[in-house]
């Protein structure tokens, strides 16, 4: 049986576009929410899944509609495949239920991850070259290292009470509580 599954991220947004390309390609069922990819928790994709039979594909209009990042993507295609079922997606042309798909689809699986890897590393080289120029990133702190001294002079010397040392500062209780002791 060929099940569709349609999602948007929000109420205001539409179906309909999703739910027509998936008719065409001829799903028989729908399964459709109206939450973030980003959720772990979709009401109808856990249902689609739980009755998803040997034999069965999962169509979507585009990858995305069914997960938000490559690791979501890859998890719910195995729980797809875990249950005997294929997984095709229109608009990039996969289709896990053939062995050609199949390779298209972990090759394209790949290539996301080793741009993610990258980026993650372009990241982290921007961040060493500009620590090395004297930069920090970050919020900056919430208390100078003065006002830290005084807090610390109240909270240790005065006794005052942190919720009073915090609405003196301005600051949360737990900006209070972090000021280390000398």
């Amino acid at each position: 049986m060929l099940i569709g599954y349609a999602r948007v991220s929000t109420e205001d947004q539409h179906l309909d576009a999703q739910l027509d390309a998936l008719k065409e390609a001829g799903a028989v069922r729908i399964f459709a929410d109206r939450i973030s990819g980003a959720k772990r928790h979709r009401p109808e994709l856990n249902r689609m899944l739980d009755q998803l039979r040997e034999g069965d594909v999962v169509m979507v209009s585009k990858y995305d509609r069914l997960a938000r990042s490559l690791r979501d993507l890859l998890e719910v295609v195995e729980a797809i495949g875990a249950r005997g079922a294929g997984f095709r997606s229109l608009a990039e042309d996969i289709d896990t239920t053939t062995p050609a798909g199949r390779l298209v689809f972990h090759v394209f699986a790949s290539i996301a991850q080793f741009e993610r890897e990258r980026i993650s590393e372009r990241t982290r080289e921007g961040l060493a070259a500009a620590r090395k120029r004297g930069r920090v990133g970050g919020r900056p702190p919430a208390l100078s290292p003065a006002q830290q001294a005084e807090v610390r002079r109240m909270r240790d010397e005065e006794q005052r009470s942190l919720p009073e040392i915090a609405q003196l500062f301005r600051v949360s209780v737990k900006t209070v509580r972090r000021v280390p002791q000398i």
